[in-house]
């Protein structure tokens, strides 16, 4: 009587028909193609999510950038106007400024206080040819300063 012998745990062993071993299933490695795809998709939506994320911190960014360029150009404008007429005439005046390489324009109106020796001054500063302003800046000037 021929006996089989049983291939220890863990081994490979041949089938009588195959020159080519054949792995036991209780040890079988590596990933499946439904485990890949499942993993590229994955990574597929993090990577996206992430480049949304960049997307959004760089426009934030450039929102930032022109705020704080018409933020200086109406702190200049203020500072020229004072530097200019200590005592400002009431009234309102339109100009245009080149900062950092962009065209800005400004409006400033200059409105008299319950003081009579103080002026209020409000400068609204608007990028390119946009309607509403990038920023707003308010001063005062008089001889009571």
């Amino acid at each position: 009587m021929v006996e089989k012998r049983r291939a220890p745990h863990g081994t490979r062993h041949r089938s009588s028909d195959s020159p080519f071993p054949i792995p036991d299933s209780r040890l079988s490695s590596g990933f499946s193609l439904i485990e890949v795809l499942i993993a590229l998709a994955v990574v597929a939506l993090a990577l996206l999510a992430l480049t949304r994320a960049a997307s959004v911190q760089v426009q934030a960014f450039d929102g930032l950038r022109e705020r704080t360029l018409a933020g200086w150009v109406a702190a200049n404008v203020l500072t020229e106007t004072r530097l200019a007429t200590p005592f400002p005439p009431t009234g309102r005046s339109d100009g245009q400024m080149r900062l950092a390489g962009r065209d800005w324009r400004w409006s400033r109106e200059v409105q008299a206080t319950p003081n009579a020796e103080i002026r209020r001054i409000d400068i609204r500063v608007f990028a390119g040819a946009a309607r509403e302003p990038s920023a707003s800046l308010t001063g005062f000037a008089g001889t009571a300063l």
